[in-house]
Formats: structure tokens, C-alpha cells, sequence
């Protein structure tokens, strides 16, 4: 633990001994993870790495305003990335989950866009859960709308959503990877000259951040974002709620 301790982060660890406790459980042994010496080793290996978490940048609503206004509508991959990255932050969607989207989860109605989760980290039995993205109030940065101009392109009723688009805009069936979205969100915020640090669950976690400043309850972001634990959801939420219920702001300086 501790060799590895040089070249993994303290996250990678703490799973890598869920996995070993829960194999020894699963063959009904006594976990090893347990043990005295393995607590104290772990104690020492967070203190000594610093395990304050440096998460990355939440993708903000102007943010989309400004990539959305950089993109070209005529141009199949732009088409394809507008949907990727206003769905991903609409839905709050986790990178494998957007990826693992087909055309046939998705039912569009008057009110918005009804995705149809199949599978989730969350949900490892399949046993699925639905999430709805209503209309946006401009049709530039509108999910919906940018989700069917994308299905209009692909011409296609089945088989995966966001696919590979190569440079002269051809479309290939094979379905984007949970690293590709990281890239395009990257991408983007670096043609829009956006400064911070982002990757692909900052579409996620700008969400939560948005909806927290907006005074939206926390329940409601549950619901939306998938997460089961409160806590979890809280390290999502960034910077855009630090000044919501702000205790300093109550007392009259």
C-alpha cells in the first residue's frame, strides 16, 4: 500500500481496498481491511498526501452562452458537441452515462425531452431510471432543440446517440468514450478562451453548482443528478453556493 501510495491518489487506494473487503466478504471471509495496521496505514497515507479534494471546475450557464455562440450550426460536429454538452449539463449526466445513450432512449414530448437511463454507476442492477430536460428558455443553449438538430443530422431511429465525427464531418457509428466527452468539453472551453480548470464531470457538477445558486432544494437536484448520498451531491456543489444562507452575510456587517 504504501509503494503504491507514491504513484496513486489516496481515492485510488481507499478503492482498490473496497474492492479487496467486499471480495473477501463475497467468499465469506473476514475482511483484512479491517485490521488495526491497515487503518493506521491509511490514516498516515491521507494526512501525508493532503486528501483535500481539488475538484474541477464547474461548467457555468455562461460559459454555454459563450461556447454555444462559437460553434457553427452548419457544421456536423458542432451540431454534435452543441447537443453533447447542453444534454450533459441539463441532465446532469455522468460522462458513461451520456455516452451510453442511444437514439431509442430518448422520447421528446411538449414539456421537453424524456431520457430514458438504462444504466447508471448508481444502478448497477439496470433497473433504470428516467430524467427530464425541459425546453430552455433560448433556443441558442435549448437541450431539446439541440438534441433534435443532432438526431435530424444522424438520420438514424436506433444505435448509438453521440458518435464519432471525423474532420471532414463524416459520421461513424462507433459511440463516443467517457474520455472522448472530457476532450470536447475541453475543447470547447478552451476555444472560448474560458479560464479554469475542467473536465468531463464538469458538466455535472456545473449543474449542481447552478441549481444550488438558483435556490433550487437540494432534493430536487438529487433527483435530477442520480446521486443517493447528500453528502456526495455536496462536493459537487461549488463556488456558486457559498454565498446562499452565508453566514456572515446574516449579521449585519
Amino acid at each position: 500500500m504504501t509503494t503504491l501510495a507514491e504513484s496513486h491518489k489516496v481515492s485510488t487506494l481507499t478503492l482498490r481496498i473496497s474492492a479487496i473487503s467486499q471480495a473477501h466478504q463475497a467468499a465469506v471471509f473476514d475482511p483484512p481491511t479491517q485490521a488495526p495496521v491497515v487503518r493506521q496505514l491509511m490514516k498516515g497515507i491521507r494526512r501525508t498526501l493532503d486528501t483535500a479534494q481539488t475538484g474541477k471546475s464547474p461548467v457555468k450557464v455562461e460559459h454555454l452562452r459563450t461556447i454555444i455562440a462559437g460553434l457553427d450550426p452548419g457544421r456536423t460536429l458542432d451540431v454534435r458537441d452543441r447537443a453533447l454538452i447542453l444534454v450533459g449539463f441539463a441532465g446532469a449526466f455522468r460522462r458513461s452515462e451520456l455516452v451510453g445513450l442511444n437514439i431509442e432512449d430518448l422520447e421528446f414530448d411538449e414539456d421537453g425531452l424524456l431520457v430514458h437511463l438504462r444504466r447508471s454507476k448508481t444502478d448497477p442492477e439496470g433497473q433504470g431510471r428516467k430524467v427530464g430536460i425541459p425546453y430552455g428558455l433560448a433556443p441558442a443553449t435549448c437541450p431539446v432543440r439541440a438534441v433534435e438538430a443532432w438526431v435530424e443530422v444522424l438520420q438514424s431511429a436506433e444505435g448509438p446517440l453521440f458518435r464519432a465525427v471525423d474532420r471532414h464531418g463524416r459520421i461513424h457509428p462507433t459511440r463516443l468514450t467517457a474520455q472522448s466527452v472530457a476532450l470536447v468539453v475541453k475543447k470547447l472551453i478552451a476555444k472560448a478562451g474560458i479560464p479554469g480548470d475542467y473536465a468531463g464531470h464538469s458538466l455535472r457538477a456545473g449543474l449542481a453548482t447552478a441549481a444550488a445558486a438558483a435556490g433550487v432544494p437540494e432534493r430536487a437536484i438529487m433527483a435530477q443528478t442520480g446521486h443517493r448520498s447528500l453528502a456526495t451531491l455536496r462536493k459537487y456543489i461549488r463556488e456558486g453556493s457559498l454565498f446562499l444562507e452565508n453566514a456572515a452575510a446574516k449579521v449585519g456587517l
